[in-house]
């Protein structure tokens, strides 16, 4: 089982640094209060996947950019007691989502790939839209998955792609942990 939980406070508080924005402008520009973003900065809290994508957005990053940890180019495997797990709470106490990252090295210029791991009644909470393109495959549980307004239902063994500036979320609707191998390019997410 995965154990190398990330503290991504510091590298949000690094990034904010450099483009030289201060705590109350970064959050009013992303929709939260400054305490809020300032126990995010501190591994307090850990916001929702959409608040998380807003922020990450602002700074000129990205989620995969978060799990950059040590790994040099020459790390081909990556065990699964190794892969680095990125974990975001829920706003409704429930259904957090974590995120499994399969490659070593996720600053990659071409793509991005983990695992999601969505816990009954976990997602998104609201649409995403970035650059790129994704394709997911549902390794188990249910799955709903909303793209441009539409929702589709799927489940262990079905499929999904889709252009990434379409509006885009996801939960989990069922009553078991969901799991989702999850591929997007460029790594924008």
């Amino acid at each position: 089982m995965p154990t190398k939980n990330l503290r991504i406070g510091v590298k949000l508080r690094h990034a904010r640094k450099l483009r030289g924005l201060r705590l109350k402008e970064l959050a009013d520009t992303v929709g939260c209060s400054e305490s809020f973003l300032s126990k995010v900065e501190n591994d307090k809290i850990r916001p929702s996947l959409q608040m998380l994508h807003r922020i990450v957005s602002e700074l000129n990053t990205s989620i995969g950019s978060l799990f950059t940890d040590g790994y040099g180019r020459e790390h081909v495997v990556m065990h699964a007691n190794e892969r680095p797990i990125l974990r975001i709470n829920s706003r409704r106490k429930v259904g957090g989502v974590r995120f499994e990252c399969l490659i070593p090295y996720p600053d990659s210029k071409l793509l991005y790939g983990s695992i999601h791991v969505i816990e009954p009644g976990g997602g998104s909470e609201g649409d995403i839209r970035h650059q790129g393109e994704e394709v997911g495959y549902v390794l188990e549980g249910d799955f709903e998955l909303t793209v441009n307004k539409k929702t589709y239902q799927l489940s262990t063994g079905d499929s999904f792609f889709f252009e990434s500036h379409l509006p885009h979320g996801y939960r989990n609707p069922g009553k078991v942990v969901t799991r989702v191998l999850w591929i997007n390019t460029p790594p924008t997410f």
